[in-house]
């Protein structure tokens, strides 16, 4: 992401855990025709001839809708299928490495959890965007972590989009919006629903 670049507002999509290639694309095409600004393809359970094949095919997907693709964990993957990018936990490798692999136009973002020093050294290390959380219980992974509001105000001078995620609802994420982040991050919120394309349209409806 370019210095000069207006941060990205809205729903940052996460793929869920799915090993049939086709309805993760099924599930996933109408969300990146109704306004999903991010996708990220994560697969924790996927072998990595399949997680290859998935993400190949999110990219193609991706690149018809102009929505830049991030891959969770693997920046090797994110380059063999060419990706907008990699999103890095706590445990994922390094972001200068990240960054030497993919260039220096790939987003790399970086998870912060609850403490505004690891925001602070991912954006000196070269993070295009940190991620906080969990904002709320979420049954989407273990978490550590619980991240507060005032943390998005501290990092506003950190000069890159903030990103907020676990347990983030259309009706629960209106402080979160007010409180600074660019982006809410969300798998089971959407993918779950009942309705996934109104679901996602509800939480854009927020940042409005």
């Amino acid at each position: 992401m370019n210095a000069a670049s207006p941060a990205p507002r809205g729903v940052y999509l996460i793929t869920p855990d799915e090993a049939d290639t086709a309805r993760l694309l099924a599930r996933t095409a109408p969300l990146l025709a109704a306004g999903a600004t991010w996708l990220q393809y994560r697969n924790k359970t996927a072998s990595d001839a399949l997680r290859l094949e998935q993400a190949t095919a999110l990219q193609a997907l991706c690149a018809g809708h102009d929505v830049p693709l991030i891959i969770n964990d693997d920046p090797a993957l994110a380059q063999a299928v060419g990706a907008a990018g990699v999103h890095l936990g706590g445990t994922d490798g390094d972001i200068p490495s990240a960054r030497a692999l993919l260039g220096p136009a790939a987003i790399i973002g970086a998870s912060c959890y609850d403490q505004l020093a690891n925001a602070e050294k991912a954006v000196a290390a070269g993070a295009s965007y940190v991620a906080f959380g969990a904002f709320f219980p979420t049954t989407t992974k273990v978490t550590r972590s619980r991240a507060h509001t005032d943390l998005l105000r501290q990092t506003a001078a950190l000069g890159v989009p903030r990103v907020a995620i676990g347990g983030l609802t259309p009706d629960n994420v209106g402080p979160i919006i007010d409180a600074g982040t660019d982006l809410v991050a969300v798998v089971s919120g959407i993918y779950a629903a009942q309705d996934p394309v109104a679901t996602l349209q509800a939480y854009l409806a927020r940042f409005r």
